[in-house]
C-alpha cells in the first residue's frame, strides 16, 4: 500500500471541497483533493447568488468565473399565483436594489463545466487533485481523524494530514461514519427536473436571464436558463404528492400551473429524461471535531429554494481554509478556532434554512411586515432583496433578525451565532450605520 503524507486531504471536489483546496494551497500548504467521480457530474444547484460575485472577487476568482461566458442573472422572478407563499402576483428580486458596494449580477451555470473550471483552478494554485479516486477508510489514533484510506486506478493508498475536510456532499462520510445526520422533518421534499434546448427568450414575461420560481399548492417549479438555447425546469414537492401519481404526471401538471414558465418554454423540447433528487434536507448538529470538519452538503442541506446552497458551501469552504490556516501556523489554537468555525457554518446555513421555512409556511409576507416595524420601508426592500442574493450573515438585515425570532424553524441545537459576511467584510460598519439610520428615519417619521 502507498503511503503519503499532506497537510489537509479533502474529500470531493464539488465547489466547496475545490475552494477550501484552493484557498489552502492558495496559502502554501499541501493539500491532497480527493475526487470519486472519474469527471464532474450533472448536479441542482445551477442558479447563483449575487453574493457570490463578491465572496468570488475576494478569494481572486470572480473574474475567472466572469469569463467562462455564462448566462448574467440580474435578478429573481418570484411568481405566486396562490397569493400564499410570497407576495401576490409577481414580485422581482431586483439585484441592484441591494444597494451600494454590492455586485449586481450573478450566473446561471452548467455545473459540470462550473466545477470543472474550480477543480482546475484547484490545480492551478498547487493543490493535488485525483479523480477517480474512491476514499475507503477514515484513519483515526485515538479520537482524532488523522488521514484516509482510498483507491485510485486500482491501486490502494493511505494518506496521514493534519486535518482532513469532509466535502463530500450528500455522501457524508464523517457524518455517516459517526451516525451525525438528521433528517429535516419538514423539508422532506422531492425534486423532478430536466433540461430542454429550444429556448427563446422572445417568449419570456419577464426579464432575459432571470430564474423563475412558481408557487403553486403542492410545491414549487423553477426556471433556471442555461445557455442562449437551453433551459433548467423543476418542480419540488413533499413526498407524499409523488407516491400519489407518477413523476412523469405530476411534471407536467405542476409546470402547467405557472403559466409565465410555460410561456417561457414555448417551442422547446425535452433534452433529457426526467431525473429525481428525493429526501434531500439533512444537517448535522456536529460539523467539527479533533482532526476534521464538514464543508458545504456534507454537514447541512436545505433545499434548492432561493438558490443558496453554492454559496453556502464555498462561504463555509473559506471559512473552513482560513480556520485551517491558522490552526496548521498554532496547533494550540486549534479547539477555539474549530468551534468558531462550527458556530459560524451553522449561522449561514441556520439564516439560509430559516427564509425557506418562511416561504413554505407561507410567513414570508408577515415576517417581513414585522421587519418593517423596526426600519423604513424603502429599506426593508432592500434587506429583503439581499437575503435573497445572499446575505446569510449579517447582523443587521431586519428582515433576517426577525426570522432568527422565529423558534419554530430552528435547525440545529442552541449554538452561539457568528456574524460576518464573507462576501463583503468590509461593508459590515456600513451596514450597521445603515440600519441605525433607518431607524431614527422610521421613529422620527411617526411609523
Amino acid at each position: 500500500m502507498a503511503k503519503e503524507t499532506a497537510d489537509v486531504v479533502v474529500i470531493g471536489a464539488g465547489p466547496a471541497g475545490a475552494v477550501s483546496a484552493y484557498m489552502l494551497a492558495k496559502q502554501g500548504h499541501s493539500v491532497l483533493l480527493l475526487e470519486k467521480e472519474p469527471n464532474p457530474r450533472f448536479h441542482i444547484g445551477e442558479s447563483l447568488l449575487p453574493y457570490m460575485m463578491g465572496l468570488f472577487e475576494r478569494i481572486g476568482l470572480r473574474d475567472v468565473v466572469a469569463a467562462q461566458g455564462y448566462v448574467p442573472k440580474f435578478g429573481g422572478e418570484f411568481i405566486d399565483p396562490t397569493e400564499k407563499k410570497f407576495f401576490e402576483g409577481v414580485f422581482r428580486a431586483d439585484f441592484t436594489k441591494q444597494g451600494e458596494g454590492r455586485h449586481d449580477n450573478a450566473f446561471q451555470v452548467q455545473r459540470q463545466r462550473f466545477d470543472r473550471m474550480l477543480a482546475e483552478q484547484t490545480q492551478a494554485a498547487g493543490a493535488r487533485l485525483l479523480l477517480g479516486a474512491n476514499v475507503g477508510e477514515l484513519l483515526m489514533d485515538g479520537d482524532r481523524m488523522v488521514g484516509v484510506r482510498y483507491e485510485h486506478d486500482g491501486e490502494q493508498h493511505e494518506v496521514h494530514a493534519s486535518y482532513v475536510i469532509d466535502a463530500s456532499g450528500r455522501s457524508g462520510r464523517i457524518a455517516h461514519r459517526f451516525g451525525l445526520r438528521k433528517t429535516l422533518e419538514k423539508l422532506r421534499m422531492v425534486a423532478v427536473y430536466r433540461h430542454y434546448t429550444g429556448l427563446d427568450e422572445s417568449h419570456n414575461p419577464g426579464v432575459e436571464g432571470d430564474i423563475q420560481v412558481g408557487a403553486h399548492d403542492d410545491g414549487w417549479v423553477w426556471a433556471i436558463p442555461l445557455s442562449k438555447d437551453s433551459i433548467s425546469v423543476g418542480t419540488v414537492m413533499p413526498r407524499d404528492v409523488l407516491r400519489g401519481s407518477t413523476p412523469e404526471k405530476l411534471f407536467e401538471e405542476h409546470v402547467a400551473r405557472i403559466p409565465r414558465i410555460t410561456t417561457r418554454l414555448t417551442g422547446t423540447e425535452p433534452a433529457m429524461d426526467l431525473k429525481i433528487e428525493t429526501d434531500y434536507c439533512y444537517h448535522s448538529d456536529t460539523v467539527t471535531g479533533p482532526g476534521w470538519l464538514m464543508v458545504g452538503d456534507a454537514g447541512c442541506f436545505g433545499d434548492p429554494m432561493f438558490s443558496g446552497g453554492v454559496l453556502v458551501a464555498t462561504a463555509t469552504a473559506v471559512r473552513a481554509a482560513e480556520a485551517l490556516g491558522e490552526a496548521l501556523a498554532d496547533p494550540s489554537a486549534e479547539e477555539r478556532l474549530l468551534d468558531r468555525y462550527a458556530n459560524y457554518f451553522k449561522t449561514g446555513y441556520d439564516t439560509y434554512i430559516r427564509l425557506i421555512h418562511a416561504y413554505y409556511d407561507g410567513e414570508l409576507v408577515a415576517m417581513a411586515a414585522d421587519a418593517a416595524r423596526s426600519t423604513d420601508r424603502d429599506t426593508l426592500e432592500r434587506y429583503l432583496i439581499r437575503l435573497i442574493g445572499g446575505d446569510f450573515w449579517s447582523e443587521h438585515n431586519s428582515v433576517a433578525a426577525e426570522m432568527r425570532r422565529r423558534k419554530e424553524w430552528d435547525t440545529f441545537e442552541p449554538f452561539q451565532r457568528v456574524y460576518g459576511c464573507p462576501s463583503y467584510p468590509h461593508l459590515d460598519e456600513q451596514d450597521r450605520k445603515e440600519r441605525s439610520q433607518a431607524r431614527v428615519l422610521r421613529v422620527t417619521a411617526g411609523r
